[in-house]
């Protein structure tokens, strides 16, 4: 909701673009720093202690962030933003991870996300709208009052779906450490960031090409933003399909290797035309939807006493690579040429998939069940 109004927010607020992308930076900075925080903190109290105060944190700093009067206190209440969403994505795989199991878990899974997928679908269409109508502090204001409506359901729906007694055997540390020891799981971890860098690239530089290209203003720019999400969605549950007829390394290197084909023909085609920009971010969102059950999958089925601590650790590695992703397109983008900046992308993505692949087939370790 909040990318298709960044050059809004910088004429309002008086600022740099380079202090705007911080904006998006800092919120998944602190997003991913709390993931690890978050991660074991779930595995030892529980899912639901940890994700309630979290949402009503996040209220709060929605709040902030619509009545901030400057870029340093809009900064403030980002990051505060990004400490209270960050236990929702380690608490619902976990719960996930919970509830279902083999088969059931990867189509359990394959729903979340396409559940999941819905918001970046209708976020920035509603943004863009809101945001052109009201002012992007309408947006923020928005944003806290569907959090109050989940704090509220949350809090009178949601169970505890923790296993009794089914805690980490270890100390955080050790599990960090087995997490970091299997091959399997650090090459989802590098293309998790890859993946996350490059997809923040989109969501923050597409409504900038768009601007400056095809003269594009936010609501339109929001309907761009939803036809790619709705690529995600139509191809997430084949990602779960790919899971079971491929097994988990072949899922992982075919799906992220079809991702990366989709990056470079962005750089080399989206510049031609509008039409060719709308095919490549559709194909773009397709292989997100692909790839996107894939991890976090696997990651509960190889730590089912760490669940929600590798989810976490996934979780900060891949928000990482959200919040390089537009400090890095502000270096490499300058309104001009896209093919600096995508390419660079495509190259990165490339290089990890060749590195990954020679990871795994000098690892003995058998496929995920």
């Amino acid at each position: 909701m909040y990318n298709p109004l960044l050059l809004q927010v910088q004429e309002k607020l008086h600022t740099t673009s380079y202090l705007i992308s911080l904006s998006v930076s800092l919120f998944t900075l602190a997003l991913a720093i709390m993931q690890i925080v978050y991660g074991p903190l779930a595995d030892k109290k529980g899912r639901k202690s940890v994700l309630i105060p979290s949402i009503m944190l996040y209220i709060v700093a929605s709040i902030g962030c619509a009545y901030a009067p400057s870029i340093g206190l809009l900064l403030f209440f980002r990051v505060l933003q990004g400490i209270g969403a960050a236990a929702v994505p380690v608490v619902a795989a976990a719960v996930i991870g919970d509830l279902f199991h083999g088969k059931a878990l990867k189509q359990g899974m394959a729903t979340y996300q396409l559940l999941l997928m819905l918001a970046p679908a209708l976020g920035p269409l509603i943004g863009g709208i809101i945001g052109g109508r009201f002012g992007y502090g309408a947006t923020f204001l928005c944003l806290g009052a569907i959090s109050l409506l989940l704090l509220i359901a949350n809090m009178i729906l949601l169970p505890e779906t923790m296993p009794e007694n089914s805690g980490p055997k270890h100390g955080s540390a050790q599990n960090f450490s087995l997490i970091f020891k299997n091959s399997t799981s650090v090459v989802i971890l590098i293309f998790g960031f890859i993946q996350f860098m490059i997809y923040f690239v989109y969501l923050t530089f597409i409504p900038q090409i768009l601007s400056n290209h095809y003269l594009f203003k936010p609501a339109k720019t929001g309907v761009i933003l939803l036809v790619m999400s709705f690529a995600t969605i139509i191809s997430v549950k084949l990602g779960g399909g790919m899971l079971n007829q491929l097994g988990a390394r072949k899922s992982l290197i075919y799906g992220f290797s079809l991702h990366a084909l989709s990056v470079i023909m962005f750089a080399f085609t989206a510049q031609i035309s509008l039409s060719f920009l709308v095919i490549d971010v559709c194909l773009f969102g397709f292989m997100m939807g692909l790839t996107g059950s894939i991890p976090t999958t696997l990651l509960t089925e190889l730590f089912p006493e760490e669940r929600a601590t590798a989810i976490g650790v996934f979780n900060f590695i891949r928000y990482l690579g959200m919040a390089v992703g537009p400090m890095i397109g502000t270096l490499l983008y300058s309104g001009g040429s896209i093919i600096p900046l995508f390419l660079t992308c495509s190259i990165a993505f490339v290089a990890a998939i060749v590195w990954g692949i020679k990871l795994m087939s000098n690892d003995p370790v058998q496929e995920a069940s």
